[in-house]
């Protein structure tokens, strides 16, 4: 699979070249006084490559003028004046890639900035419509294609521009009839590139759709390795990768076969010319009307006009590329951003902890209603349980009350004010969470527990590992609470994990509790204790909880249950059990 330094990677045409192309200037522009002057160190450097023949012809005549009458000393200067003028551009150049590569890095590093702050203030929808894979993509494959040709295309094209241009301008002064023994297969030359690049084009497209369906793949049977393995499901991963493998193996073969050819042909009309002026400077050396110095350093220029206009045609390429995948990073830049606070909203504090929904309507899709006509009371410090099916839309209650979407219709009201009056940051401060989607970051299981609660102190971190029931096994590590978690959690099992959670949860002193099937990865035992020290820690507050174990929320306040976004019954476990309805046939099939 191509990386990011791979200039054959990935290559497909930008829909909009220009706004793309304005907006990398934008980013350079924060060092344009910097690349202004390796833009005339480039220049510069070119000229010098461009000397070079000049020098080289010079002592050519100065040494082949007669069998005793070699001029050492011209030779010597030109050839001094030939080496001063090559290591001269190189060193130049050298300094000129150092200072490009350095601003590209610049650029890329101000790039994935914007980017991350950017995914922090998207909202939850998002990514729910987006796979991680495409994002992470977007972050680091894009913008490094992107600063690859920054750093290398640019120079390039202005050096191959340079050449060209002042390639052709030394031939005319040297010989105008030698450039018209090579200006025939210009045209030729010129017609097949653009010919070429029209049909390979549309395959660097259909090879980008490979890799990336390849891609996905991958990263979908990575994610359930073990699921593969439990079910003996090897070969047929393996089968189904080798097809997906075979097409985007096909797909590259077909760009870049193709592709390929454009180079050697160039090459072959470009020797064509290059046959042209031995033949005709060979004709006008014998009548005299050029000499060997001038054919010599008319072929070095030939040579150097004719390698960049290949060049160009494939940097022209890699330049869609890198704007094809810019388009990439700014429509993720350009994606709305999570609602804004309304004028004049309030900071949400000394919540009481009422919460009420009327008449809350919500579809993730515009015109597929999920929750309908919703209508809930929480007084403040009550236990309010969300039961149903899967599918019924307890989570989507979840997300309305959090603000990670806002209801179609209908409205939510915390203390008796609609929550949108709130700033979105104060509401969410007063609600702690536990989903069943256990999240751990990579560092110590102090920092993990006291993740949502600046400065908490070691004591506190404690006291809520115990609450949790997590200290004994924290104990047992070799490092205590210093023990560093791996990415994700790896080194620990599902049920510390969610321990860990709760903990976190505990520490956090909110009025507002949400937990969302908070136990699923415990055991029966640790159950207990967890759900008697939760009991504990909801008292006085407002708890919400999503539970599939209908056993756990018997003592709830009140119950609603949800089935196809319609809350059918609600009421206590006692009258919901006497009513003999949903909630009765639920109760009973796990009991059964």
């Amino acid at each position: 699979m191509p990386g990011p330094g791979d200039r054959g990677g990935v290559k497909q045409r930008p829909k909009n070249a220009k706004g793309a192309l304005r907006r990398i200037v934008g980013y350079l522009a924060q060092f344009r006084y910097l690349v202004l002057l390796l833009l005339i160190c480039s220049f510069i450097s070119n000229i010098g490559n461009l000397l070079g023949p000049n020098f080289s012809g010079k002592a050519i005549n100065a040494a082949s003028a007669g069998r005793g009458n070699v001029d050492i000393a011209l030779v010597r200067h030109y050839a001094l004046l030939m080496l001063v003028a090559y290591v001269g551009s190189n060193i130049v150049n050298f300094f000129v890639n150092f200072g490009m590569t350095r601003v590209s890095r610049r650029v890329a590093e101000n790039m994935r900035r914007d980017v991350f702050n950017k995914l922090m203030a998207l909202p939850v929808g998002y990514f729910d419509r987006n796979q991680a894979g495409d994002i992470m993509s977007r972050v680091s494959y894009d913008i490094d294609v992107v600063c690859t040709s920054l750093s290398t295309d640019l120079v390039s094209i202005l050096t191959s521009l340079v050449t060209v241009v002042g390639s052709f301008i030394m031939m005319c002064t040297v010989s105008i009839p030698l450039v018209a023994c090579m200006v025939f297969t210009l045209p030729l030359a010129l017609f097949f590139t653009r010919y070429m690049s029209r049909k390979t084009r549309p395959l660097y497209s259909k090879r980008s759709a490979a890799y990336g369906k390849m891609n996905g793949f991958t990263e979908e049977m990575f994610t359930g390795q073990k699921t593969i393995l439990a079910y003996a499901r090897e070969d047929d991963v393996c089968e189904s990768f080798s097809a997906i493998n075979r097409g985007a193996a096909e797909a590259y073969r077909n760009a870049d076969g193709l592709g390929m050819i454009t180079g050697p042909t160039i090459g072959f009309i470009n020797n064509i010319g290059l046959s042209a002026i031995g033949l005709g400077g060979a004709m006008l050396y014998l009548r005299g009307t050029v000499n060997l110095g001038q054919i010599s350093s008319f072929v070095l220029y030939c040579r150097k006009f004719n390698g960049p206009i290949n060049e160009i045609a494939n940097i022209i390429n890699e330049i869609f590329s890198a704007l094809a995948a810019s388009e990439r990073v700014f429509h993720l830049l350009d994606e709305p951003e999570e609602a804004k606070d309304i004028y004049g909203a309030v900071e949400l504090s000394g919540c009481r902890g009422q919460v009420e929904a009327e008449n809350v309507s919500f579809g993730y899709v515009p015109g597929k209603t999920i929750l309908h006509e919703l209508n809930m009371k929480a007084e403040p410090g009550q236990t309010v349980a969300i039961v149903g099916p899967t599918g019924a839309g307890k989570t989507t209650i979840i997300n309305l009350l959090m603000r990670f979407y806002d209801p179609d219709s209908g409205c939510i009201r915390v203390d008796g004010r609609e929550n949108r009056e709130y700033t979105m940051a104060s509401l969410r401060r007063n609600y702690a969470m536990v989903l069943q989607d256990t999240w751990l970051f990579q560092g110590t299981i102090f920092e993990n527990i006291a993740y949502g609660k600046e400065g908490a102190t070691r004591e506190e971190v404690i006291a809520a590992a115990k609450a949790a029931c997590i200290h004994n096994y924290i104990m047992r590590l070799p490092d205590g609470y210093d023990t560093v978690i791996s990415e994700d959690g790896g080194n620990i099992s599902k049920d510390q994990k969610q321990l860990l959670t709760i903990a976190r949860a505990m520490l956090y002193n909110t009025d507002m509790l949400i937990l969302d099937e908070a136990t699923s990865n415990v055991d029966t035992n640790t159950e207990r204790q967890v759900q008697k020290a939760m009991r504990n820690l909801m008292r006085g507050k407002t708890s919400f909880v999503i539970a599939h174990r209908l056993s756990t929320i018997q003592n709830a306040d009140k119950i609603l249950v949800v089935n196809h976004g319609d809350v059918i019954e609600q009421g206590t476990h006692e009258t919901l059990m006497q009513q003999k309805g949903f909630y009765y046939q639920l109760y009973a099939s796990q009991f059964a």
